[in-house]
């Protein structure tokens, strides 16, 4: 019999992909083939979309820009519409200007509100090795990645514990239409607890009462007129 904790949890679950239902895929041909989340990653590398950021427990020190204002309004324009996320006539207002042109129901802070919960569902789900639920919200190869990890942990024992403390930011620094693709590219920045441990129980990364910043950087893609209104993770990459 369910106890109440538990049914307060699928009702949570059950509102969060329903948000994600109308705002978060296809394939973008830009992804790497099968990586893992965990490879350490150079500070000082150039960005690149094609690397991967590692998910739990790495700490990113790159300059993050000013937090948006979700409550802005859109009004006439694109300098209106955009207002709290980007400049008028950037190019990150005209790429949300192509993705709006080509979708008309394009509310881009209701996209936000849907990729926050996608981003701590999908880290939530790696540290747990939950395969079914990665799979709804990844593209394929990205799924593939993130499953290839998930088997190697599991083959030498390890289990990890990840709890967000906060998503202190979720911004958006990139738009653009690719023909029928729409691409969205956003920065978290977030305060994450997270530990691995051995088959013994013992800790071998992280721990279980350190707190660790970290800024991850991912592209959400949709095939706009698709009947499939999902959008779906099709890239990391490293802060710089």
């Amino acid at each position: 019999m369910f106890d109440i904790y538990t049914i307060i949890f699928l009702a949570l679950a059950i509102f969060i992909f329903a948000r994600l239902r109308s705002v978060l895929g296809q394939r973008t041909g830009r992804e790497r083939p099968p990586y893992d989340p965990y490879a350490p990653r150079d500070a000082k590398a150039p960005v690149s979309r094609d690397k991967v950021v590692p998910l739990p427990g790495r700490t990113a020190d790159a300059p993050v820009r000013p937090e948006i204002d979700t409550a802005a309004e859109g009004a006439n324009g694109s300098g209106e519409r955009w207002a709290g996320i980007a400049e008028a006539g950037s190019p990150l207002a005209n790429g949300l200007d192509a993705i709006a042109k080509s979708e008309r129901d394009f509310d881009v802070r209701h996209f936000l509100a849907g990729a926050r919960g996608a981003y701590e569902m999908i880290v939530t789900a790696f540290a747990e090795g939950d395969r079914r639920t990665l799979r709804n919200l990844l593209a394929r190869d990205v799924f593939d990645g993130f499953a290839s990890a998930i088997a190697d942990r599991e083959s030498r024992g390890e289990t990890m514990e990840s709890r967000f403390v906060s998503i202190d930011k979720a911004e958006v620094i990139g738009a653009e239409q690719k023909g029928k693709s729409a691409q969205i590219t956003l920065r978290f920045v977030s305060q994450l607890i997270s530990v691995t441990r051995n088959k013994n129980g013992e800790p071998i990364e992280g721990g279980a009462d350190r707190v660790t910043d970290v800024t991850d950087i991912w592209t959400f893609a949709r095939d706009v007129g698709s009947r499939d209104p999902n959008w779906k993770l099709v890239a990391t990459e490293a802060a710089a």
